[in-house]
């Protein structure tokens, strides 16, 4: 499909620096965050495959971020490293287009599935009694179908998208990896058509999970607000806070990339901000969720203590 549609038959990623300087540093930096996202996502699936008192909806959603967070990290990590190596870091037409599906497919599954978990806490705190029928082992894995659903279907139209296009002579990508809009960037045909289709996805990946977050923690508030006990409050409070915090990283940087027009987000700018979502996030994922929340430390200790006895 690649030699159809196409001259080009390789691209070139440009990577994050130009100075020879900074590879070095930088490579050991990022080699530190992609372990630390390794070590710190397969703790998280271990923790919660070897705890029984985890095998809950919350840590059932939490399980799967952690290994979307952790294949994210894998798909984009190690070619990101080899650009600090290479003057020239190559990457075949179809190899870019492998990455570009499995960018797409596990970007757009954690934005889906953090509204589920959204959804998850949303039905914990407003409606209790009713939590274990209406959060069903079915029902979590019907969502679950719909948030790798909604990830597949996104990325094939992404990829589809993508490879209409036509390359010539320019081969060089503007960024560490293969993102749409570099790649369109460099098309040698018109673009409008396949602008309109990245625009219409990416508004959809972004605002339907955003509008049922926030629908979601308008309920949780109104509940809150209902409890007596300032406890009681603080508890609740609690319960949504990690995962408050992870919606304002991801779904912030992802706006900041991808929804600015480009006269405010210049594709440097735009670089940075994927950067963050695609490396950073899923490293701090582990630890906001396992730093905030008292259940993941209490089964580490007793992991680690049974660890210790055997």
């Amino acid at each position: 499909m690649a030699a159809r549609n196409t001259s080009v038959t390789e691209f070139i990623l440009a990577g994050l620096t130009d100075q020879p300087g900074l590879r070095l540093p930088l490579f050991f930096l990022f080699l530190g965050f992609y372990l630390a996202t390794v070590l710190g996502n397969m703790g998280l699936i271990m923790l919660i495959a070897l705890n029984s008192h985890l095998h809950t909806p919350m840590y059932f959603f939490l399980f799967n971020l952690a290994i979307i967070d952790l294949s994210c990290s894998t798909t984009i990590t190690p070619k990101t490293l080899m650009s600090f190596f290479f003057k020239e870091n190559m990457i075949v037409h179809a190899g870019c287009m492998t990455q570009l599906f499995f960018f797409c497919f596990f970007v757009i599954s954690e934005s889906f599935l953090i509204s589920a978990m959204a959804y998850d806490r949303c039905v914990a705190i407003c409606n209790p009694l009713v939590y274990p029928v209406t959060m069903s082992p079915q029902v979590c894995s019907l969502l679950l179908f719909g948030v790798y659903f909604m990830g597949f279907f996104g990325a094939t139209v992404h990829t589809g998208n993508i490879m209409s296009l036509t390359f010539c002579s320019d081969n060089l990508i503007n960024h560490f990896m293969c993102d749409f809009l570099p790649i369109v960037e460099i098309s040698c045909n018109s673009t409008d058509t396949n602008d309109l289709v990245i625009f219409i996805v990416v508004a959809t990946v972004i605002c339907i999970p955003t509008v049922i977050i926030f629908i979601s923690y308008a309920l949780i508030l109104s509940s809150i607000l209902h409890i007596r006990s300032t406890e009681g409050r603080s508890k609740a409070f609690r319960t949504c806070s990690s995962h408050m915090v992870v919606v304002s990283l991801f779904f912030g940087s992802g706006v900041f990339a991808y929804l600015k027009p480009p006269s405010i987000l210049s594709l440097d700018q735009e670089k940075v901000s994927s950067l963050f979502y695609t490396i950073v996030v899923p490293m701090l994922n582990p630890l906001i969720y396992g730093l905030r929340n008292k259940d993941v430390k209490i089964a580490l200790t007793r992991t680690l203590n049974r660890k210790i006895l055997s």
